[in-house]
């Protein structure tokens, strides 16, 4: 793994009444993030302070909170959290190669390549001329090597078959690359890669899961087994 941990600088305290240090999973000095595996998960409801986690990192290794790597710096709508500014990275190795993908912001990131016709790392061909899908996997595919890499919910882009085909591509690119991946997700299905460390974001602490106790796994076995019960008590 190249990085190691993330806590509060101890030089440089937020204050805890503004956002979005007032979320109870950063609202306190001792916040830390430890990495254990290769690949990290990160879960939880809405509005626990997943994908601001991720863009603070992101931004801490240089790539662009829009999304891309370092060398992606195409203009948006600055919506980023000062999060950044107050985090400590400890690295075991700092690398500057890797990759934000965010769901929200990938079309954007094609229309760039677009604008600079650099489509070589990406499958050699306008991830504009794909499904939001196939041009996800089209850039994990060609773009993903050496590095850290960044996901914020890239189900979003992905079929249930897909996902499947995510992980399978992610279980090659790790054996054959020296990368470490940090992934926000909602999916039970992507949860599921079997050599990662899930965190639980569960008020003000991140809580190491195992998938099956994860409360996205039970909601979604438990509907998919009776959807009708589920239906009732909803519609009533």
């Amino acid at each position: 793994m190249f990085l190691r941990e993330i806590t509060y600088r101890e030089d440089k305290l937020p204050n805890f009444q503004e956002y979005p240090f007032n979320l109870p999973i950063l609202n306190h000095a001792n916040f830390r993030l430890v990495f254990h595996k290769k690949v990290t998960f990160l879960v939880g409801e809405n509005g626990t302070g997943k994908s601001t986690i991720l863009e603070a990192i992101a931004l801490n290794c240089g790539f662009n909170p829009a999304g891309g790597s370092r060398n992606n710096m195409f203009g948006s709508v600055a919506t980023e959290s000062p999060l950044a500014n107050y985090l400590r990275l400890v690295w075991n190795q700092k690398i500057n190669e890797g990759f934000f993908m965010r769901a929200e912001t990938f079309f954007n990131f094609a229309s760039h390549l677009d604008q600079i016709g650099n489509y070589e790392a990406y499958g050699g061909k306008s991830l504009h001329q794909k499904s939001h899908g196939e041009a996800f996997l089209a850039l994990f595919l060609h773009r993903f090597g050496d590095g850290i890499y960044i996901f914020d919910e890239p189900e979003a882009a992905l079929s249930p078959q897909r996902q499947l085909a995510f992980l399978a591509l992610l279980n090659q690119k790790l054996a054959t690359h020296k990368c470490q991946v940090i992934i926000a997700t909602h999916s039970p299905i992507l949860l599921s890669y079997p050599d990662s460390f899930i965190y639980e974001l569960r008020d003000d602490e991140l809580r190491k899961t195992a998938y099956k106790e994860t409360e996205h796994y039970k909601i979604t076995k438990d509907f998919l087994d009776n959807p009708e019960a589920y239906q009732k008590h909803l519609f009533e």
